[in-house]
């Protein structure tokens, strides 16, 4: 059984940092492509960011130079690590996992996560 957990959400003010986990079980987490995805309250979910299998990564615009993502194989974990934070990175974020590449739309992700809520004020 496919489980994704995140963990690490919380409510930090403008300018601070926040490192989201998630533990992945169930599948061989390295073959998988892995990503953060977000959406805020009234808003379509969107794109933080992926990692594919051998390590290539991409951003979003609106996070590029402020968020790392980054997956540890060993440990079926994947990671955010978000800085800079301003109030319109408020969200839930998920963890997701698509097999072998990586969908151009956070839509075609094979699973997902419950989410972890991240609030940031000014």
């Amino acid at each position: 059984q496919v489980q994704l957990v995140e963990s690490g959400g919380g409510s930090v003010q403008s300018g601070g940092s926040l490192r989201l986990s998630c533990a992945a079980s169930g599948y061989t987490y390295s073959n998988y492509c892995m990503g953060w995805f977000r959406q805020a309250p009234g808003k379509e979910r969107e794109g933080v960011a992926t990692i594919e299998r051998l390590g290539k990564t991409n951003y979003a615009d609106s996070v590029k130079g402020r968020f790392t993502i980054s997956r540890d194989n060993a440990k079926n974990t994947l990671y955010l690590q978000m800085n800079s934070l301003k109030p319109e990175d408020t969200a839930m974020y998920y963890c997701a996992a698509n097999y072998n590449y990586c969908p151009g739309s956070w839509r075609y992700m094979d699973y997902w996560g419950k989410g972890t809520l991240v609030t940031i004020s000014s």
